[in-house]
């Protein structure tokens, strides 16, 4: 590997950076704007969008099928080609005001979302190591929040005078045209170790298995039900869902840095118990606290925390055989994903029994990891 006075001089950085923001573009976009369409445009009810988001997950669960692609496409040609198909999902998503139509474009908008997110992790850990990976991965997260700074800012511009379907469009034509672009970079190292192109799964990488398991299932409630609670229960607009979404941003855009610095600083093990004891907290702060301000202070709370999850990552790079870390990452996502495609449906059927039921799940499932990051060697 090339060594570079600082990571932001290796050309992987600048071209990671370039797909990050696209994908935060594309993806916060459609998901900003994803509950209020499937609410006050098409009349979805809690069970179909439980429904629609298991399905949003099954290219997350089949994501070890990138490894087989990386057979006949350099890995990132194939982060930018994802990009791409990420916008012609967004573009198409207005044009289908269904239940139908939005399965279909959700799908299209996973598939590029979940096989970039393969790629930019791998890519990352391949090319930065030491203690450099927290400190990328953290640098990436903040452009990942610009982005979506930048997205909502403009939906909460043009959301008074544009319809939906407008704004999912010029969303997917921006997104498509940076994946494009990406197209005419070249920022391989050719002296890095060649990745294995077969699935790897060994009894030492047990633990990061285990923990991306348990982020999985986690996150997935937090995701689909979290703003769902803002939508329906509390009666949230497009604008104030948004202004959230921004305010979200703001929040992990000048942080980041510092939770980079510290989990380099102070280990992952530390830096995992306090993600998964403050998670526990915030859960039950939804279930148990009927209050719109409470819930919407739980929601930026959630997010801050969610910044924390680089530990599991740099932890996996420190134990990680070189030509391990494709094919590892494509099995970690795949198995991050084995309950999110059930959840989702499972959690909007348990909602309609009592809208608490998935944040106490949730908050289990925090104790859970809080359990297994304590098994983290420091």
């Amino acid at each position: 590997m090339k060594e570079y006075e600082s990571y932001d001089r290796n050309p992987m950085y600048s071209y990671l950076v370039l797909l990050v923001l696209a994908s935060a573009i594309g993806f916060k976009g459609w998901q900003t704007l994803f509950n209020n369409f499937a609410v006050d445009t098409v009349g979805l009810a809690p069970f179909h969008v439980g429904l629609i988001q298991s399905v949003k997950e099954i290219p997350g669960f089949l994501t070890f099928f990138s490894v087989y692609i990386l057979l006949i496409v350099a890995e990132h040609r194939f982060a930018s080609f994802s990009i791409v198909l990420l916008g012609i999902g967004d573009l198409l998503a207005g044009f289908f005001p269904s239940f139908g139509g939005l399965l279909m474009t959700t799908l299209i908008v996973s598939t590029g979302f979940h096989y970039f997110q393969t790629g930019n992790q791998s890519l990352t850990l391949q090319y930065f190591k030491g203690d450099r990976v927290p400190l990328v991965l953290s640098r990436l997260n903040r452009y990942t929040a610009l982005g979506n700074i930048l997205v909502g800012l403009f939906i909460l511009a043009v959301s008074g005078f544009v319809s939906i379907n407008r704004i999912f469009f010029i969303i997917g034509i921006v997104v498509i045209a940076i994946g494009l672009y990406s197209f005419t970079r070249k920022p391989v190292d050719e002296t890095l170790p060649p990745q294995r192109k077969k699935l790897v799964l060994r009894k030492k990488y047990w633990l990061f298995y285990v923990l991306n398991f348990l982020s999985g299932a986690r996150r997935q409630i937090f995701v689909v039900f979290s703003v769902f609670l803002l939508v329906q229960k509390y009666h949230f607009s497009v604008a104030y869902v948004t202004a959230l979404f921004i305010t979200n941003n703001v929040i992990t855009y000048l942080l980041s840095p510092a939770v980079g610095r510290a989990v380099a600083k102070y280990g992952e093990r530390r830096m995992m118990t306090i993600e998964y004891t403050g998670l526990f907290f915030v859960f039950l702060g939804y279930a148990l606290v009927e209050n719109q301000i409470f819930a919407t202070a739980m929601y930026l709370v959630d997010n801050l925390f969610f910044s924390f999850a680089i530990s599991i990552n740099s932890f996996f790079r420190k134990q990680a055989d070189p030509q391990d870390i494709a094919p590892s990452m494509s099995v970690g996502f795949t198995i991050n994903h084995i309950t999110a495609v059930i959840l989702p449906v499972v959690g909007g059927a348990l909602w309609m029994v009592n809208w608490r039921i998935p944040f106490l799940t949730s908050a289990f499932l925090s104790l859970g990891s809080l359990y297994f990051a304590r098994k983290v060697r420091t």
